[in-house]
């Protein structure tokens, strides 16, 4: 009878002990979004030529940009530009045509180059490009969510010059923790198309 009031006794203690510590304690909460710290500089650019056998055009870049490998022939002209602090590249297709039905082809083709990634993102959204007194149109893509690439986009004077961009980050896709980065580059990829004008001069 001692023994079994003995274990009575040790069962409450332990129930009391564990009360207490769980009164002490306090239940874990969620932790809100949060995102990467970022520290970039102030936007600021420098004008940039870019000569290649297919086509010239100058266009302004963000200072944390350098102009990297140029891969050009006489048909197909590709660039490629290193973003610095930004950890990632912004890669430059050229072409030339002498055909609307070949525009036609081109721009589809970079459609279906965003339609590739529908699986992944969240949301695409688009903004056209209508600047006639430079002969620049295009669209503006923005690819929310964890996707490859957030940004493409594509230019034509519509007579005969076409380029499409596109950005590839060197990390993971995470468009949480990128997107003050993300909105950091949109400004620049802005004044990018903004400054753009092809030269005529090969």
């Amino acid at each position: 009878m001692d023994k079994s009031r003995n274990f009575k006794f040790a069962g409450l203690g332990i129930c009391l002990m564990l009360f207490c510590c769980a009164c002490e304690n306090n239940p874990p909460v969620p932790k809100p979004p949060c995102y990467l710290k970022t520290d970039f500089p102030a936007h600021d650019y420098y004008e940039v030529n870019v000569k290649n056998p297919v086509m010239n055009y100058q266009v302004q870049l963000s200072k944390l940009f350098n102009v990297k490998r140029n891969l050009s022939d006489k048909a197909f002209g590709f660039q490629e530009i290193d973003l610095g602090l930004i950890n990632g590249t912004l890669l430059l297709y050229s072409r030339r045509f002498d055909h609307m039905d070949t525009l036609a082809n081109l721009i589809n083709d970079a459609n279906d180059l965003v339609d590739e990634h529908k699986i992944k993102a969240d949301r695409i959204d688009f903004e056209q490009i209508m600047d006639p007194a430079h002969r620049k149109f295009g669209t503006f893509f923005s690819l929310k969510g964890n996707v490859a690439t957030n940004y493409q986009f594509y230019l034509t004077d519509s007579t005969s010059h076409f380029i499409r961009g596109e950005v590839l980050l060197n990390c993971r896709p995470n468009y949480d923790s990128l997107r003050p980065t993300l909105d950091y580059l949109k400004l620049d990829l802005d004044a990018f198309i903004q400054s753009f004008r092809w030269n005529n001069k090969m």
